[in-house]
């Protein structure tokens, strides 16, 4: 059964990326793609089952683009979706608000 938007704008975007994780998926993935170690390493703290949990949503609401090669051992890359490079101006604006607000709070 496929889950119901919320009505209210800021809930959808919320629902879609209001993870903290997420957040650092769009900043990693903004530039280009990567491979799962690379965002694990960029991301940190994240643990395994976490980030491959965030990853399927993502790909599942159409964000994020997985893409599997044929090799051994497998291969597997991440990118954004044009919806979800979509985004880049909400993260230029957290970008924006978080720079300021570290330098007035100092």
């Amino acid at each position: 059964m496929k889950k119901k938007l919320p009505l209210c704008p800021v809930e959808v975007t919320l629902f879609l990326i209001g993870d903290k994780w997420k957040v650092l998926i769009i900043r990693d993935l903004i530039n280009g793609t990567k491979r799962f170690g690379e965002l694990k390493k960029s991301i940190g703290s994240v643990t395994q089952k976490v980030l491959t949990s965030n990853l399927r949503e993502m790909e599942k609401h159409g964000l994020v683009l997985r893409k599997v090669y044929a090799e051994v051992p497998p291969r597997v890359e991440y990118s954004l979706s044009e919806k979800g490079l979509s985004l880049r101006p909400v993260l230029d604006s957290l970008y924006k608000w978080g720079e300021k607000y570290q330098k007035t709070s100092l």
